[in-house]
């Protein structure tokens, strides 16, 4: 049993991939629970646990965070930066610790594998440090009850149901590591 789950695991690990397309319906509470119990669970250094998640799954937040994100990524006008996925989160880190990056960015990947596993598509958006450093971010910060001035963007996950399905693996390059004995 224990080897079976171990590959199980593994296999998800490798075959996760990144979603471009979602279907408008919206995750359930306990897949969203789960996601986020996953990057709680991330390490962090001296478990400070700086990372916070802001969920936003209201449509008008979406847009206003959608229009803002594509802006500071100088994207056309109208590109939809988060590919129709009804649920964003928002991982910002306290600046109060120097590790806060770091500790984002694993719980981010910890929901990204955690997502795939329970058959959600998602994506790590860019752009949050932008996002939150502009007024609206700023507002929905305050709108989370965080101030402001003590958190900076690490990254946006955005989740859904795969409209038509996971990408296919990609190769690697060949000289992806290195071994030294």
């Amino acid at each position: 049993m224990k080897g079976e789950k171990m590959r199980e695991t593994i296999n998800d690990l490798i075959k996760r991939r990144s979603v471009k397309e979602y279907k408008k319906d919206q995750i359930s509470d306990e897949e969203l629970k789960l996601v986020l119990e996953a990057g709680m669970n991330a390490p962090s250094g001296g478990n400070r646990q700086s990372s916070v998640f802001i969920v936003v799954q209201n449509r008008e937040w979406l847009d206003k965070l959608r229009v803002l994100n594509a802006r500071i990524a100088g994207a056309p006008e109208g590109w939809d930066v988060f590919y129709g996925a009804p649920t964003l989160i928002v991982v910002a880190g306290s600046t109060d610790s120097p590790d806060y990056i770091k500790d984002g960015s694993l719980a981010i990947g910890n929901m990204l594998n955690a997502a795939f596993a329970l058959g959600l598509g998602g994506r790590w958006i860019n752009r949050a440090d932008g996002m939150l450093e502009d007024q609206l971010g700023k507002e929905l910060l305050r709108a989370a009850a965080l101030d402001a001035s003590k958190y900076a963007g690490v990254g946006n996950v955005i989740l859904g149901y795969p409209s038509v399905g996971f990408p296919s693996p990609i190769e690697h390059k060949k000289d992806y590591y290195r071994i030294i004995r």
